[in-house]
């Protein structure tokens, strides 16, 4: 963590496509930040610039507009303050937008969306279509009908997740802090050590309108970061987004380490969510992280959830932590069956053969390093 360096301050002005995240609690304190919000996207088009805009906020406008005194617990209710308030949200931004000669699309997505393939890669060609037509897409979770299982969790991953797949080359979280801060409350300039930086977050500020605080956003940066997307976090105010694409402080700039990931890999590492696990020797860790092939039965010593053939799988060491991810070549029955088999014992075991990969390396990335 350090400085901004004159290569991470061209990131910023530089960026051509930029998915731009604005929380709950910046639009619950400014009614007028929508319209504000449209300025800054108009500018940023002007200058030849591409934005998707992922906004929050539909449950807070709808829990005033159905005269709810506070956030309820239960999910029936929760999704109809969404969907009063969903309406309310766009109007602004349709009608911010139009004032200024842009049209905002309306685009409302559950994890489910991302996580079947060929959902996903229609999701995908629908922004793009929308960016190519000029239109701004205004994207948000479909809490109306999303549940747990179906949920990102928060728009800090659903803009991440949008990022790393419409190729886009800044992610701006718009948030009610400057950035993230160090130990004497400064902002810290620059992150590329993600670690480091979240041991600096000291508490979960996850409250209020919003259900993201710091970590959140840290994590966001991670799943966006290993897909070569720089990410900015800066405070939501007239004029912020402007400010990070002159790259005129405070903020924060998380860079991105190491090789990206294809796009099929970070799906796998990133979008998709573990049926359950393959539990392997420490022989067998150590052959896949080194020499990146295919996990075999042999080196497989038990199975945890309950998983189908082509499911998202974690693959956990002897530490009992999950060092890869990868889409399953059998279902847990049959990894059960076959932990600790050779090659040439598969078709004995189970009475056929489906090849002798659990996992194929093609359908595998690494989560952590060893």
């Amino acid at each position: 963590m350090g400085e901004p360096s004159h290569r991470a301050a061209q990131l910023l002005t530089g960026a051509r496509r930029i998915v731009v995240k604005v929380g709950s609690r910046a639009l619950a304190e400014s009614p007028a930040r929508p319209d504000e919000i449209a300025q800054e996207v108009v500018e940023a088009t002007a200058e030849g610039r591409q934005v998707v805009l992922v906004s929050s906020g539909a449950v807070a406008l709808g829990l005033g507009r159905l005269g709810m005194s506070g956030r309820p617990e239960d999910i029936a209710r929760l999704q109809a303050a969404a969907a009063a308030g969903q309406s309310i949200l766009m109007h602004r931004y349709e009608a911010a937008f139009a004032s200024r000669g842009l049209v905002a699309a309306q685009v409302l997505l559950t994890h489910d969306d991302l996580a079947d393939r060929e959902r996903f890669l229609r999701a995908r060609a629908t922004l793009e279509a929308l960016l190519a037509l000029g239109a701004v897409p205004v994207v948000n979770e479909n809490d109306t009908v999303a549940v747990d299982e179906i949920r990102f969790g928060d728009n800090d991953r659903l803009a991440a997740m949008l990022a790393a797949s419409v190729g886009a080359e800044l992610l701006v979280l718009l948030t009610d802090v400057d950035g993230l801060l160090d130990e004497d409350d400064r902002v810290v300039p620059l992150v590329d050590d993600l670690e480091a930086a979240r041991a600096l977050v000291r508490h979960d500020d996850a409250v209020g309108p919003g259900t993201g605080g710091m970590r959140s956003k840290l994590a966001a940066a991670q799943l966006a970061a290993h897909r070569g997307v720089p990410v900015v976090l800066a405070r939501s105010r007239a004029g912020a987004l402007q400010r990070v694409l002159r790259a005129e402080p405070p903020f924060t700039l998380v860079v991105p380490r190491g090789m990206p990931l294809r796009s099929r890999k970070h799906w796998i590492a990133y979008v998709l969510r573990p049926k359950g696990a393959v539990l392997v020797d420490a022989g067998a860790e150590q052959a896949l992280r080194s020499r990146g092939g295919s996990l075999l039965p042999v080196g497989v010593v038990g199975v945890r959830g309950a998983f189908d053939v082509g499911d998202a799988v974690d693959l956990v060491g002897p530490s009992g932590r999950p060092f890869a991810r990868g889409l399953a070549r059998y279902d847990v029955a049959s990894v059960a069956t076959l932990a600790g088999a050779r090659s040439d014992e598969i078709e004995a075991r189970l009475g056929r053969y489906g090849g002798e990969e659990i996992v194929h390396r093609d359908d595998m990335v690494m989560l952590e390093a060893p």
